[in-house]
């Protein structure tokens, strides 16, 4: 049989600058899960074809026209070209087939375009997919996610193809996806891991992982894939240190800090981390994530900033994820904190989140059960920076002024000043100013939505969930975000179906050797 997988990663660049940040980074974060199905079909024999549209290139030239079988991957975002390139492959009779995040958030949506959609997969379940012996039009799932994937060495075929240049070198930031776990210990009621219980993976697989890159490609960079890393801290990290010092790989994590302490630190920094990641969210909630239990407010604020310059005297890049429009947020407390926040820790790089309801959240079912989704909007819009819903204690008009004057903050020449004194590393110093434009630009597009909800009464209403009609700002959007493909998919067909559906669980679990 002749596969194909395609991991699409971002819509289609829209500007010269917008299409050099996908190839230089959004290329860079290829999902492993694709890359896992395809390794499995070339181990069963099969033709494959895998590829990652990161923005650039034409999207129906990554894949050859006759197929038997296409797997697709992708975020809320991407979920528009997904659909349109399954429209094409369906025309020419091939089974086409989606996962992933989007996939599980929106599998009602998703079977209009798809004869499958797949929640958790393992090697045996995506052989009977290709094997033809599940009927069209189902939401089907293993009985448990894999427990074991491919090596990195397995891999190395989809890595280059997604990460290196011209498939062939790699650049600064090259990137290896790698997973020790599966699943998070955290509840967090706005994401799809919220029920989804902690595994870790083989210790084994990942100690040779590590000495494949480390002899072969020293220089690339491990990115851990997993929703919380190191978790079972002193398993993962006996692997990590018994690779010998000179011949250790940088890499970059994602963490919770209530697992971090100093001597924790100093093992992540012999090891090379050089890139973390933590999610504070709010300072409100989720404080048992961010090491705080029980705290709140400035005291919260206060806490989080002692620790994260603690880290930052043992990582070189941090990075830290909040939430702004939360049911918590009211009045000008959470703006208040977050600048304090942003002025005391210049080494670290605020991401301010705006909350989506993703399908399969607790999040997503309070929403909806309260009629606050905002139901005609397209799952592109899933996105930063657009709001879904309806906010609980501001309206459409304040939020997005105060999201100016958060994007602001983060930007401003100050800060910035202050956050390439921070560090005495060129290249963070470079990506600094690289991140501070990005801001700038996020900041013009939380101008343009404002202008619309201060100029256009029909926005406005459908904003507070008065009125159900797209308004026409949506529907031009839609056209320039998809570019080239927009005649693929029409305005009727991006009108989302939010039905919820489990799906139907086949097979029993099986281990992938």
């Amino acid at each position: 049989m002749r596969v194909g997988i395609l991991d699409i990663i971002v819509l289609p660049s829209t500007s010269l600058m917008d299409r050099v940040y996908h190839v230089m980074l959004s290329k860079q974060f290829a999902s492993i899960v694709p890359q896992v199905i395809s390794v499995w079909c070339r181990q069963l024999g099969h033709e494959t074809f895998y590829a990652t549209h990161y923005g650039a290139g034409d999207a129906f030239r990554l894949l050859p026209d006759d197929l038997d079988v296409v797997f697709f991957g992708c975020c809320s975002l991407a979920s528009p070209l997904a659909y349109a390139l399954a429209k094409f492959y369906r025309r020419a009779g091939t089974t086409t087939v989606i996962g992933g995040p989007h996939a599980e958030a929106f599998p009602v949506d998703c079977l209009r375009f798809f004869d499958l959609v797949i929640g958790d997969c393992d090697k045996s379940f995506i052989a009977d997919i290709i094997d033809g012996k599940f009927e069209r039009g189902q939401y089907i799932s293993a009985a448990q996610p894999f427990e074991e994937c491919p090596t990195v060495e397995e891999r190395m075929p989809e890595i280059k193809a997604a990460a290196f240049f011209q498939k062939r070198w790699s650049i600064l930031l090259t990137m290896v996806p790698m997973l020790t776990s599966r699943g998070c210990p955290y509840t967090c009621d706005f994401c799809r891991d919220w029920d989804n219980s902690y595994r870790l993976l083989s210790m084994e697989r990942l100690a040779a992982d590590i000495r494949y890159v480390s002899r072969f490609y020293p220089n690339l960079v491990l990115g851990f894939n997993d929703p919380n890393f190191g978790i079972q801290f002193e398993r993962v990290f006996q692997v990590l240190e018994s690779i010998p010092p000179e011949s250790r790989v940088r890499y970059g994590m994602e963490c919770s800090l209530s697992i971090l302490n100093e001597s924790r630190l100093k093992r992540l920094q012999d090891t090379k981390c050089i890139l973390s990641i933590h999610g504070i969210e709010s300072w409100q909630d989720y404080s048992t994530k961010a090491g705080v239990k029980n705290q709140s407010g400035i005291e919260k604020v206060d806490r989080v900033v002692e620790q994260l310059k603690q880290v930052s005297e043992y990582i070189p890049y941090i990075q830290v994820g909040l939430i702004f429009g939360l049911d918590s947020d009211r009045g000008d407390e959470p703006i208040t904190l977050s600048k304090r926040f942003i002025e005391k820790t210049p080494f670290a790089w605020p991401v301010f989140n705006i909350p989506m309801p993703f399908g399969g959240t607790p999040m997503f079912d309070q929403y909806f059960e309260n009629d606050r989704i905002l139901k005609a909007m397209p799952l592109a819009f899933y996105s930063f920076p657009y709001l879904a819903f309806t906010l609980k204690n501001y309206d459409p008009i304040t939020y997005f002024e105060k999201l100016i004057e958060l994007s602001q903050c983060v930007s401003s020449p100050e800060m910035l000043k202050k956050r390439i004194q921070s560090t005495p590393n060129w290249r963070i110093k470079i990506f600094h100013w690289l991140r501070t434009q990005g801001e700038k630009a996020h900041e013009k597009k939380y101008h343009e939505i404002l202008t619309q909800l201060k100029t256009d009464s029909n926005f406005l209403a459908f904003h507070e969930g008065k009125s159900e009609t797209l308004p026409d700002f949506y529907r031009h959007q839609l056209k320039v975000m998809l570019g080239r493909y927009a005649e693929l998919i029409s305005p009727e067909e991006l009108h989302p179906c939010l039905e919820q559906k489990a799906p139907r669980i086949v097979g029993s679990p099986v281990g992938v050797a």
